[in-house]
């Protein structure tokens, strides 16, 4: 019950996000393949955001 109002991590966050890009992708794909590519490629520059903040915090 705590954790309802933890506040949220920059990883966490992105990670929400993320999922949330590439569902939408992968229902667009067939109806408007531009409009998924945009999609997944949003969700590419999150992933690699989301790496990088998770090297960052294993190197501490």
């Amino acid at each position: 019950m705590i954790s309802w109002f933890r506040k949220k991590s920059r990883v966490e966050i992105l990670k929400e996000r993320y999922t949330f890009l590439m569902k939408r992708s992968f229902e667009t794909a067939l109806k408007d393949t531009e409009k998924s590519e945009k999609m997944h490629r949003q969700a590419d520059k999150i992933f690699q955001e989301i790496q990088y903040l998770s090297l960052q915090r294993s190197d501490k």
